[in-house]
């Protein structure tokens, strides 16, 4: 199978594999004073010092969690119920799921809709910074807007928006999950007071992320009930799952590098498409991207329908955010950038990882481009 599908899961490293395998062998409790616990202890704590690296913070700002979703939520919740200012949250209008609802929920509950303000991109892909920092102006006591969308790859001026709120009694959380290994991460650069990543986004295991919390910030307990994790998250670390998103983390530093080849066999993929499919257009490829990202719209035909095609020919990519994934409306970050619904539900996303090789792409490219023919050529 050509896998083009890695901004909803990726392959797990094979030195990823070989540290979940020997952490598995450690049964102690981190929580326990004895050697066996005291050995499980100290594979945490070398992990939380290199997702530390990874986002440019210090380990003791590191809060490990079971994904991108969880760090969301305790973000977003934590910090509406601190009590900053009068609880009006700002955000960007092309949030992941795990971002939106939990705005969407807050907002259910004030029963008032002016407490949350959206700011959608411009229809390049771009999102301006300078209009959501005049949302925020208007009372914010938080404003999260992540650092990279997962749909389409667009970047957004985190770095412009961080270090303009601080000092105004504005919490500002950065959902970095989709940046995490493909961009460099700086959450001091960012000022950033909260930021998610995810393991599994960077070729780590699933079910283990991380909420950074800046030293001097205080959001409640999202889980009471033990002392785990500075008594925020309670319950027995996932030892194994911690020991392989430490050392993900660190090869995600170490192979930034490729990056610029991985935007070269994505360009050829794109390339390849438009040129081969009439009516095709990528999405956001005007303003800066993901390197390894891109979004196509297929005019005229169903993405799920377009999907079915290209896995039966060995070739996984996705309609939206795998969050999303089964629901029949339009993707909300698609909408975002202004496309009518029945082009934003014929987008599909294609995404590479360093491990994506170009006699997969070259492969692809003839696939897609045949199989979209042969779509045409049956809805007619």
């Amino acid at each position: 199978m050509i896998y083009l599908d890695n901004n909803a899961s990726t392959k797990l490293d094979p030195e990823v594999r070989e540290a979940v395998a020997r952490a598995l062998e450690i049964f102690g409790n981190p929580s326990s004073i004895h050697a066996e616990g005291r050995r499980a202890r100290r594979l945490v704590e070398e992990s939380r010092e290199e997702v530390a690296r990874l986002l440019g913070a210090d380990a003791e700002e590191v809060f490990f969690t079971s994904g991108g979703t969880e760090a969301n939520a305790m973000a977003v919740f934590g910090s509406a119920a601190a009590g900053h200012r009068e609880k009006r949250i700002v955000c960007s209008g092309a949030e992941h799921p795990s971002v939106r609802e939990p705005v969407e929920a807050l907002e259910a509950l004030s029963g008032d809709a002016a407490q949350v303000l959206r700011v959608d991109p411009d229809p390049s892909g771009a999102l301006d910074a300078a209009r959501v920092l005049e949302a925020a102006a208007a009372g914010a006591s938080l404003v999260t807007v992540m650092a990279a969308n997962n749909e389409y790859g667009g970047l957004f001026p985190v770095g412009e928006i961080g270090p303009a709120l601080r000092g105004r009694g504005i919490l500002f959380h950065t959902d970095a999950v989709q940046a995490a290994g493909r961009i460099a991460l700086d959450v001091r650069a960012w000022q950033a007071d909260l930021a998610t990543i995810s393991a599994h986004k960077i070729h780590g295991p699933k079910g283990v992320g991380a909420l950074y919390i800046r030293k001097g910030v205080r959001i409640p307990p999202h889980t009471p009930g033990g002392g785990q994790e500075k008594k925020l998250r309670a319950g027995t670390e996932n030892t194994a799952g911690i020991a392989g998103f430490g050392v993900a983390a660190r090869l995600a530093r170490e192979n930034l590098s490729k990056a610029p080849s991985i935007a070269r066999l994505r360009d050829e993929l794109e390339r390849g498409i438009l040129d081969g499919v009439e009516g095709a257009r990528a999405v956001g490829a005007g303003a800066a991207r993901l390197p390894n990202t891109s979004a196509i719209l297929f005019p005229g035909i169903p993405a799920e329908a377009l999907l079915v095609r290209l896995d039966l020919e060995g070739i996984a990519a996705s309609a939206g955010s795998a969050c999303s994934s089964g629901t029949l409306a339009p993707s909300p970050a698609i909408l975002s950038l202004r496309f009518a619904p029945s082009d934003a539900k014929s987008v599909v996303r294609f995404s590479l990882s360093r491990f994506t090789t170009e006699a997969e792409i070259a492969s692809a490219v003839e696939t897609i481009v045949r199989v979209v023919a042969g779509a045409r050529v049956q809805s007619r």
